[in-house]
This record gives structure tokens, sequence and C-alpha cells, in this order.
């Protein structure tokens, strides 16, 4: 699906948001010389980002991070890295569209092949 791409950058962004927040990661980041006076400037990509998603997979998207915090995650040799279970082979994308999203039945995360 054409919403990957979008929905990944703003699961990074979230996760990069957060951890500027994160009292105990802004010394360590302020070390490395990462700018934390960025935080509209995150914001408004956030909202580009946001609108260029579909509309139900934001509601997936939100929904798992809310529960979860990590709300998009990878999927290896047919198991989901977020709860572990092993996905029926109907979940996998076809071959010739191998970055498509999908959906963990066991726990709602937003699955990611690639």
């Amino acid at each position: 699906m054409s919403a990957h791409g979008p929905l990944v950058q703003l699961h990074d962004l979230d996760l990069l948001m957060e951890e500027i927040q994160a009292p105990e990661a802004r010394g360590r980041l302020k070390r490395l010389g990462f700018p934390l006076e960025g935080e509209a400037q995150l914001n408004k990509a956030r909202a580009r980002l946001t609108a260029a998603i579909d509309r139900r997979w934001m509601t997936l998207y939100d929904r798992a991070r809310g529960r979860y915090g990590r709300a998009i995650v990878r999927v290896r040799d047919r198991v989901c890295l977020g709860c572990f279970v092993t996905l029926p082979t109907s979940v996998q994308p076809p071959p010739a569209e191998p970055h498509q999203l999908g959906v963990c039945e066991s726990c709602s995360r937003i699955l990611y092949w690639g």
C-alpha cells in the first residue's frame, strides 16, 4: 500500500519526539550535537505526514501507539516482532508488493515487511 512510507516516517518521527521530551535523553542528545530546539519544525513535519496518511491507517496507528507505544513492528519469518505470534501465510504480502502493510490479528499492531 502507498501509506507505508509516510506511516513508517510518522512512527520514526513520533519516537524521536518522545525521546527528545524525555529528560534523561535530552543530555545525551545534546552531547551528540542534536538540535533540541526544533520541536516546532518536528510538529509541522508531523502534521504534513498525518495529512498524507489514509484515515483508516491513522486510526489503527493511534490505537496501537496508545496501547503499546510502538505502533509499527517488523515481520521476520512470518513472526510479528511485537507480540511474537506466528502469522498465517494469508497475511503475507504478495511477492510483487513486498513493502505492503498489514495488521497483526493478535496484537493489532501495524505490520511492516521489509
